[in-house]
C-alpha cells in the first residue's frame, strides 16, 4: 500500500505545496488505513516521517499536523511502540525542523 500511495504522490495533480492535497493523501493513508499504517514492518512509519520532514520544509503546520498521528504510539505492541519511537526520533534530530513540528514531536515522546 506504501507503493501505491508514493505513485499518487508523483501523480501530476499532486503537489507537495498544496496542503489540502497533502492532508488528502498522507493524513488520510495514516488515520483511515491503520492495516498498512501500522504494518508490521515500519513502512507506514518510515513514509509518513519522511512526507513530515519533506512537507516542514514548505508548510510546518500542515507537517504538525499530520505528524500527531505518532501521538498514540505508546498504545501499541512492544515492536510497533520501538517503530513508531524510532521514527519521532529521527523526526526531532532532523536539523532545521521547525517549531511546530518540535513541540508536537517532543511532547509525543514525553
Amino acid at each position: 500500500m506504501v507503493d501505491e500511495v508514493l505513485a499518487l504522490a508523483q501523480h501530476p495533480d499532486f503537489s507537495m505545496k498544496n496542503p489540502n492535497r497533502f492532508r488528502s493523501l498522507i493524513n488520510i493513508f495514516s488515520a483511515k488505513n491503520p492495516t498498512y499504517f501500522h504494518a508490521k514492518d515500519g513502512r507506514g512509519y518510515q513514509f509518513l516521517a519522511e512526507q513530515v520532514l519533506a512537507m516542514d520544509a514548505l508548510n510546518p503546520q500542515t507537517a504538525a499536523r499530520v505528524v500527531s498521528a505518532f501521538n498514540q504510539w505508546k498504545h501499541y505492541d512492544v515492536a510497533r511502540r520501538a517503530l513508531m519511537q524510532a521514527q519521532l526520533k529521527r523526526i526531532i534530530a532532523s536539523p532545521g525542523l521547525s517549531k511546530d513540528v518540535y513541540e508536537i514531536v517532543s511532547r509525543s515522546l514525553g
